[in-house]
């Protein structure tokens, strides 16, 4: 299983580089099924990874003129507050079993996967909403980023996913940025969100299988080349209709 778990990994980052998105959901249960990394552990694995993918993907867009500081930095404050308080003062009293009837224990890990089942689908329909909707409309209101930064990192600190599927909507339809400075900017927010998360994490004491880490973020930062290189060629609606039948296959 650990052969289908590299070839995954690449794939988180070539969905990374495409949209700036989207790779981050694929990691934890990459990691719990493929790899057998317990559910809450996983978090704190996927932080790493997708945190290091990313920030290499935004140097890349970087360099391509596909990042806006501004709006990355007004999302991200809030973001990696409320990402903290979650992982240092919610997961933490969150017991291992929650409940259990007639035999049946519903645990902390069971509670972490269900939610990433539901988010895949949500993450699915967003993908699905946004390759089938309408056009950015000029002169917008700001948005309240500050609020969906914040709800970001709720996501993020609760799951270790990156919260793209949010991160580009709010970027596309609040924030007035074309979709390849969609893409740059969440690229540099999720990896703020996710370095930063996972620092708490070590300072916390989370033990790591650092082999496996190491090896995992180098495939998966291989893949963040290889999709922000297709990125300039392709459609970014073609690189969403995938992401959303491996958000629906993972979910379901």
């Amino acid at each position: 299983m650990e052969y289908f778990g590299y070839l995954a990994s690449v794939l988180i980052g070539i969905i990374l580089g495409l949209i700036g998105g989207g790779g981050s959901i694929l990691t934890v249960p990459v990691l719990v099924y493929l790899f057998k990394v317990q559910p809450e552990y996983a978090t704190s694995y996927s932080l790493f990874i997708v945190g290091i993918s990313a920030m290499v993907g935004s140097y890349r867009h970087y360099r391509l003129g596909n990042l806006k500081l501004k709006p990355a930095v007004v999302f991200a404050t809030p973001s990696i507050i409320s990402l903290l308080l979650v992982r240092n003062l919610v997961l933490p009293v969150i017991p291992p079993i929650l409940f259990s009837f007639d035999g049946f224990m519903f645990s902390k890990d069971l509670l972490i996967m269900v939610v990433f089942a539901i988010l895949m689908i949500v993450a699915s329909v967003s993908m699905i909403r946004k390759t089938h909707g309408s056009n950015i409309i000029a002169g917008t209101k700001s948005p309240n980023l500050v609020l969906i930064g914040f709800l970001t990192g709720m996501v993020t600190g609760f799951l270790g996913a990156g919260g793209g599927f949010l991160i580009i909507p709010a970027l596309l339809y609040f924030a007035n940025l074309p979709m390849k400075q969609a893409i740059g900017t969440s690229l540099l927010i999720i990896s703020l969100n996710s370095t930063i998360g996972f620092g708490g994490d070590i300072l916390s004491g989370v033990e790591l299988n650092y082999k496996l880490l190491i090896t995992i973020t180098s495939i998966a930062i291989f893949g963040m080349w290889i999709g922000t290189t297709l990125s300039k060629k392709l459609r970014v609606q073609n690189s969403n209709l995938l992401l959303v039948g491996l958000c629906l296959l993972w979910g379901f």
